[in-house]
């Protein structure tokens, strides 16, 4: 074969040689082992794909061709068949032939374009010439296939490895996973002739295949030829039922819904070969409970799962329906559905999920309540009936109030438990203004409605409220009252004059009233004549002059069956008077005889007054006599002033008179005595013992003086 023609044969959808056994007189096995194939759109049924060429040299009688995939076949001639059209195969395909006296494997490799090129190169090896080169294979082992679930006797010969050179004065040894590694002895070669048995039974989903090594050794057990690769496929059988793995199943399909809607999707898993029709499922529905309206309400989809509904939207009707929920026995069956199949089921549980086709409706167009003035809380519950799915949005109510609430003076709410309207007072209500109010409800879903329902007139309703009259307490005007007043007002003084008025006009009635105390207003007993508030004595002096307001509460009673009370609050805020001298402190101070600060003693004034009857204050020394003065007073701030001795005085007790006056109209003044002691001070230790004898102040001698005068007189 010349290159050019090598090329041509390679790109045409024709089987190009890869490699061949050695030239022997007669190979047992397939003479041309391993092909390409450019793969094409998909392969024709019946379209033949290439012939292989098998020869055991003794007949081929009994000869048997198995091909990896189902979808094709090998026919007695060697003509490889597609059964059906196929598109897609895989990277391979395996054909395994078995004779009396041989059997063998092939393989075919399905290149896509851009896998030609590669391919070819390989092929011709174009180092530097364009011959094909020839390469000798000393061991040739193709794949063994050997069926899953074999039963005994064991071993069982599953192949043979072939030496080209002969096997005198040689051993074959194999080795790797399932030989001389876990699982160990699965197989094994006979040394002297490369026979391979299987030493078990297989189990394809545990171990699909396995990669084995063997060589060939000499006695001595030196490598001669290898090692090469020999690879054993567990050809699947049908011994896995179809599993639902992902459940439980749960679909949900609206009310109303389309021929033909997709409602779930239901997929098993079979654990056989995927590529076999051990794991081609089919779906079928079995059973559908409840079977109204229609024993046939959904149909699945063979092949995919998928379930749909097949009656028309009206039988759809979530409220008509017997139940709204269906459960469906779903079977899945490999083989492709075919009887020798193994099944597989699942329930399936599908919810008809409500949409708001049903306008709620009042139970009644009219509703009656009845309320007394003043009273606020629930009057009335208004009833509502809906076909809808309960505790969903299409059934759940919202009510409105859409005429006759002005002031806004009612609510309504829905009771989530039973869906009434709770039509509720939220303003008191007076009857002499309205007896009588006409509301006009209307209530709506939650959920729009559906475009071809719209709410009609049972979806409002009137209420009729009757107003109940009561006998209200008077009411002032204005509340809170305050007036003003100097302190110290005389008791019994008229403080204020109130005015209240009785709401109900439509019944006549007098009015009494009394002034109560703070503390228990409205609950004593007793009347007074007069509209009048008078006052006991009010004074604003507490301890310091902090209290500046007194409330006191006016209570009027009118005369009705049965009495109501009204209450008022009046304010009274008091004046401050100037009615207090303010006070000096402190009276008594010590110095000492020969003390160089001469700064004696700091001194405060206070006053009971308020704010402007108090500081600042004035601080004097009453008029000293006699050729020297001893001390005088400096001012420090509006309340405090210091006393400052001008010489250092013998050791004696003095009295020095302080006048304090405050700020008040008129200004209030008050003298004071300060008791000043001087004393003997050594080693930080003041004695005041001499002191005891009081020296005589000027204000004394001159009290003494106008004393003898008196007498004298007398």
């Amino acid at each position: 074969v010349d290159v050019k023609s090598l090329f041509l044969f390679f790109f045409s959808p024709q089987v190009l040689l890869l490699a061949c056994a050695e030239d022997l007189e007669c190979v047992p096995g397939f003479q041309q082992k391993v092909f390409y194939i450019e793969k094409p759109f998909a392969f024709r049924e019946d379209k033949l794909i290439l012939n292989l060429k098998f020869d055991d040299c003794e007949g081929n009688n009994k000869l048997n061709f198995e091909v990896s995939n189902p979808d094709f076949r090998v026919e007695l001639d060697g003509n490889l068949v597609a059964l059906k059209n196929v598109s897609e195969v895989g990277k391979a395909l395996y054909v395994h032939a078995r004779s009396e006296h041989a059997e063998d494997m092939a393989e075919i490799f399905i290149l896509e374009e851009n896998e030609k090129r590669g391919a070819l190169k390989e092929i011709l090896k174009l180092e530097g010439n364009l011959g094909i080169p020839r390469q000798k294979r000393a061991i040739l082992a193709t794949p063994i296939l050997i069926p899953e679930n074999q039963r005994p006797p064991f071993p069982r010969l599953a192949g043979k490895v072939i030496r080209s050179e002969g096997t005198e004065g040689v051993k074959f040894r194999l080795s790797g996973k399932g030989v001389d590694q876990d699982p160990k002895g699965i197989f094994r070669i006979n040394e002297m002739n490369g026979e391979v048995s299987v030493t078990r039974t297989l189990d394809r989903e545990a171990i699909a295949n396995y990669e084995l090594e063997v060589e060939v050794v000499d006695m001595n057990g030196k490598t001669l030829d290898g090692p090469v690769r020999l690879d054993i496929l567990v050809i699947d059988q049908n011994d896995n039922r179809p599993m639902f793995k992902e459940g439980p199943y749960i679909g949900h399909v609206m009310e109303g819904s389309a021929t033909g809607t997709t409602v779930m999707r239901m997929a098993a898993f079979d654990a056989d070969d995927a590529s076999t029709d051990n794991a081609l499922l089919r779906y079928n529905i079995l059973r559908q409970t409840p079977t109204k309206p229609s024993p046939n309400m959904f149909y699945i989809d063979p092949e995919k799962g998928d379930i749909v509904t097949v009656v028309s939207p009206a039988l759809l009707d979530r409220e008509t329906m017997e139940s709204p929920k269906y459960e469906l026995v779903i079977e899945a069956k490999d083989m492709g559905g075919m009887d020798v199949g193994l099944t597989g089921t699942a329930t399936a549980t599908i919810l008809i999920d409500d949409k708001n086709d049903h306008a709620p409706e009042f139970t009644k167009k009219e509703f009656q309540a009845t309320v007394k003035e003043g009273v606020t809380g629930v009057i009335v519950n208004l009833t509502v009936g809906d076909r809808d799915d309960p505790a969903t949005g299409a059934w759940r109510a919202v009510y409105s109030i859409i005429n006759g609430n002005p002031g806004q003076s009612f609510e309504i709410h829905t009771n989530p438990q039973t869906n009434e309207g709770m039509l509720s007072v939220v303003k008191p209500l007076d009857y002499e203004i309205s007896a009588f109010h006409t509301l006009l409800i209307k209530v709506e879903n939650e959920d729009p409605l559906i475009p071809d329902i719209a709410y009609g007139p049972s979806s409002t309703a009137t209420v009729q409220i009757t107003v109940e009259d009561v006998n209200e307490g008077p009411v002032f005007h204005p509340n809170p009252m305050a007036v003003t007043k100097q302190e110290n007002i005389p008791v019994g003084s008229v403080v204020l004059t109130v005015n209240a008025t009785d709401p109900d006009t439509l019944q006549h009635q007098t009015i009494s009233g009394t002034g109560l105390s703070a503390r228990d207003p409205c609950l004593q007993q007793g009347l007074l004549p007069k509209h009048r508030a008078h006052t006991d004595f009010l004074s604003r002096k507490t301890a310091y002059g902090e209290e500046k307001k007194k409330t006191q509460y006016v209570c009027f009673f009118p005369v009705g069956n049965p009495p109501a009370t009204g209450t008022g609050t009046l304010h009274i805020t008091l004046e401050d008077v100037n009615d207090n001298v303010p006070s000096l402190y402190p009276t008594l101070a010590k110095v000492c005889d020969d003390a160089k600060d001469l700064r004696v003693v700091v001194l405060g004034a206070s006053d009971k007054d308020l704010h402007p009857n108090t500081d600042p204050f004035k601080f004097e020394l009453s008029k000293q006599s006699g050729p020297e003065k001893l001390w005088r007073i400096n001012r420090l701030n509006n309340t405090h002033a210091q006393v400052i001795l001008l010489q250092n005085l013998k050791k004696a007790n003095y009295n020095i008179p302080i006048s304090v006056t405050d700020s008040g109209k008129p200004p209030l003044t008050n003298t004071t005595e300060l008791r000043l002691q001087v004393c003997t001070c050594k080693k930080s230790k003041m004695d005041c013992s001499a002191s005891d004898a009081l020296h005589i102040s000027l204000t004394l001698i001159l009290l003494s003086l106008l004393s003898l005068f008196c007498k004298c007189s007398a």
